[in-house]
Parts: structure tokens; sequence; C-alpha cells
């Protein structure tokens, strides 16, 4: 069975001679199909080196970006290591500085309080004792200070808040772990907010935050006495001030290590814990007729 062709003539040029060639049907199409599969083929290609071309452009891109932030972050690193360093010298400074005025003392603590770790102040109460010390004439209040040697008031005489005992000095069961320690002055309880007064004459020689006493005020009544107020909401005093029996040094809260609000009143003779009962019977029955005090 003949199969359909075409027939293809070519003629020599020299010598004239003809030549037919017969080509099938079935042949032109395979080489068109071909012809129509690799014009597809190549514009897959294309198209795919179009994508990767825009790929690795935007790749590109990126890792540029990302060089960029990379350097820049290096930058910020070495700006805040060298703010660190400065900051760290400011500390250095202020140090020397409290020490040099008289501003800021070492602190004492029994050992069941002091162990239980620095418990730090909140954002908010950094930023108010920050405002009142700026805003403090800390050399006014240095100047008052002389009056202390002539003072005849030294010896703490008055109740600095009047409130319910909670806690007399001496052992007792810890109120966080229950087990035994020694409570090193007394727990009155008062509302937060209450004023607390100087128990005597004396110098401000601590007005910080102390780890478990949380606000703390210190008195120094010369004669080696010394009147711890702890948990404070607020400081009205600063380092270096006069106080006179009587005047506000702050306002009673809850900082530090507590489970309620009250104010913690030790006195110190040498460094040394004493019972405040001692210096509070001249205040004890006249606060007795109005109140129970839980003896």
């Amino acid at each position: 069975m003949n199969q359909p062709y075409f027939i293809v003539v070519l003629a020599h040029s020299l010598h004239g001679r003809l030549r037919r060639i017969h080509i099938p049907y079935v042949f032109v199409y395979v080489v068109l199909a071909l012809a129509v599969f690799g014009s597809f083929s190549l514009f897959g290609l294309a198209t795919s080196y179009l994508r990767m071309s825009l790929k690795v452009a935007n790749y590109n891109t990126l890792r540029d970006e990302v060089s960029t932030l990379r350097s820049r972050y290096q930058r910020l690193e070495k700006e805040s290591k060298q703010k660190g360093v400065q900051l760290a010298s400011l500390q250095l400074l202020a140090n020397e500085v409290s020490v040099a005025y008289g501003i800021k003392r070492s602190l004492e603590g029994p050992s069941d309080i002091s162990s239980e770790g620095r418990l730090l102040p909140t954002v908010s109460e950094t930023f108010e004792e920050y405002n009142f010390l700026r805003s403090a004439n800390i050399g006014q209040h240095a100047r008052r200070s002389n009056p202390i040697f002539q003072s005849l008031n030294m010896m703490p005489g008055i109740w600095p808040v009047e409130g319910r005992l909670m806690s007399n000095f001496g052992q007792r069961n810890d109120p966080f772990s229950g087990d035994g320690a020694f409570h090193s002055g007394v727990d009155i309880s008062v509302p937060s907010g209450t004023a607390v007064k100087a128990a005597a004459d004396g110098v401000v020689s601590a007005a910080e935050w102390a780890g478990a006493y949380g606000k703390l005020v210190i008195l120094d009544h010369s004669n080696g006495f010394r009147t711890y107020y702890a948990h404070m909401s607020r400081f009205e005093v600063v380092p270096g001030q006069w106080l006179k029996r009587g005047e506000i040094l702050g306002r009673s809260g809850a900082t530090g290590r507590v489970t309620a609000p009250h104010l913690h009143y030790e006195v110190r003779r040498g460094g040394t814990a004493i019972n405040p009962h001692t210096y509070l019977r001249t205040t004890l029955a006249r606060a007795e007729s109005k109140r129970d005090y839980g003896f």
C-alpha cells in the first residue's frame, strides 16, 4: 500500500541533473510536532529562567538588607557597650560622692532578714524616690545636722505610729516559712499611708530600699542608738536631714518582705537590736487607754 508523500526536486547548477526526493507525510508531521514541542520547551525554559532571575534578584536584595541590618545592629551594640561603660563610671562616681558626703552608708540588718536576698523596688517607686531626692535641698539638711549634739530628746521615747501590735520582739514563727526565727523589732499594724514619726531627735542615716526591709529609714541618735522604720511606702526625708522627735519621716506601707501593711520598728544600740518596749513605756500607758496593743 503506497503512502502519500511529498516530492522535492533538486537541480544541480553545473550539469543540470535533476534529483527527486520523496518525503512521506508522516515524516513532515513528526518534524512539525517536534518543532512545536521544541517551541513550548524553549518558552518554558525562558519563563523558568526569568522566574529564577527574579528570585535571585530578590535574594540579593534581602541579603543586602540583612547585611545592612547586621551592620546597624553591630553599631548599636557597640554604642550600648559604650553607654554601659559610661553608666558604670557614673555609678562609681555617684558612690564616691555618696561616701564623701555621707549620703549613703552601709546597711546593718539581722541575719534572718538580710539573708532573704534583695527585693527590688518597682519602676514607679524608683522614679518617685529619684524625683524626691532631686528636688531636696541636701546641703541645707546637712547644715542642720549639728544640733544633734545639743538635743535633749535623743533617746527613743514615743511610738512612731499608733496601731495594733502584730508581733513582739524576740523569738517567733516566721510568717513565710513557719519556722522559729528571731524578730529584731516590733510590727505595728497601720493602714498604708499612715504618717510615721521620729521616735527621738536624730539625723537620717539612710533613706533607701533595703531588700527585705523594703523602703527603710534609719535615724542616728548618737551614743550608738539608732532606730529603724521599715516597709515604708514613701520617704519624707533625705540622708543627712535633722529631725526632731515627733516629726514625720515618711508614710507606712507594705514594701519588702511583708504579708500585710504595717510598720517594722527597731531600736539598735552599737549595731545590736534591743527590745523597743523599754523605750515605749513612757507612752504605753496613754496608748493602752485608746486601743489594745496585744500584750
